[in-house]
């Protein structure tokens, strides 16, 4: 079973984001993942000037410091740059790493920083117009061996190479999100990566991600795509505590309840069993905190060891 970690890059120091991280590819973990934001979430007025690192640049500095293990971002907002730019810039990352990046990219969601930074925030409808033209436009990108043109409603290309492209293999793409109408379409289109995101809500039961999964077969079909060469994959709020009072805390906090694996040792064990049993290829723990490196080998210890 393989098993990732976000790594926060909010309310902390590169040089802690980059101890946990070194924390896990000296450890048994797959991959690390670092969210996009350029402030930090959820929407506080007040914390706005606390530290937010640019999300790419952290990646493509873990790649040169790191052999192993793999990386990408839960996810990048599509809204944020060009998407030419972003695959150009993923494989830059993807050479540096070689070979170990995902492109993870989602329709963005948080209006704040688009009025900070001057940015526009189109409807829900255009962001996910956005987003699937978006990941065609990367897909032939990072597929391609000859310059790509492309010409949507949003994005144009003329006659436009991607050189270094994917170091190896095409970079797989991550579509974030699940809505069932667009987004799930989307990823049976243009994606390579299915994640159900434990932050966004939902009750992470087998029969949810059953429910999910089913969707996106569905959009398979219709679009002449084998969901078998889609991988299945978690992103699961966690807190690895005895303290009742804590858990209860950060569950009320962020409204998680079923979606999340806090608790107890035992528990977190029980939890992370029925996820596999779901059928999932990885499961990424977000919420583990940067602040404190050595929780990343504490989870590596009491609860990866169970499934090693």
């Amino acid at each position: 079973m393989k098993f990732g970690a976000q790594v926060s890059v909010y309310r902390t120091t590169w040089d802690k984001i980059d101890t946990a991280v070194q924390n896990l590819e000296k450890g048994t973990w797959n991959s690390v993942w670092f969210a996009d934001h350029y402030l930090p979430p959820p929407p506080r007025r007040e914390e706005e000037h606390l530290s937010a690192h640019e999300g790419f640049s952290i990646a493509a500095a873990i790649a040169g410091r790191t052999e192993r293990i793999n990386m990408g971002h839960m996810v990048l907002g599509n809204t944020y740059r060009n998407p030419a730019l972003a695959a150009k810039m993923a494989a830059t990352v993807d050479q540096i790493s070689h070979g170990r990046f995902t492109f993870s990219i989602g329709a963005a969601w948080f209006q704040r920083e688009h009025e900070a930074y001057g940015w526009d925030f189109p409807s829900m409808k255009e962001r996910q117009d956005r987003l699937q033209e978006a990941c065609e436009l990367v897909r032939m990108l990072f597929h391609a061996t000859e310059p790509v043109s492309f010409r949507g409603r949003y994005y144009t290309l003329d006659e436009a190479p991607l050189s270094p492209g994917s170091f190896d293999q095409p970079i797989p793409i991550m579509v974030g999100g699940t809505g069932e109408t667009r987004t799930l379409k989307t990823l049976a289109m243009y994606g390579d990566v299915f994640n159900l995101d434990g932050w966004a809500g939902g009750p992470m039961t087998r029969e949810y991600l059953d429910h999910k999964w089913g969707i996106l077969e569905k959009h398979c079909e219709k679009v002449g795509r084998d969901p078998s060469e889609i991988k299945k994959t978690i992103l699961i709020p966690t807190l690895l505590s005895d303290d009742k009072a804590a858990c209860e805390a950060m569950i009320k906090g962020r409204n998680l309840g079923a979606g999340s694996a806090i608790g107890e040792k035992n528990y977190i064990i029980d939890r992370v069993g029925e996820i596999i049993e779901g059928g999932v290829d990885e499961i990424m723990f977000a919420g583990i905190l940067t602040e404190t490196p050595d929780e990343f080998v504490r989870y590596e210890e009491e609860i990866l060891s169970a499934f090693n």
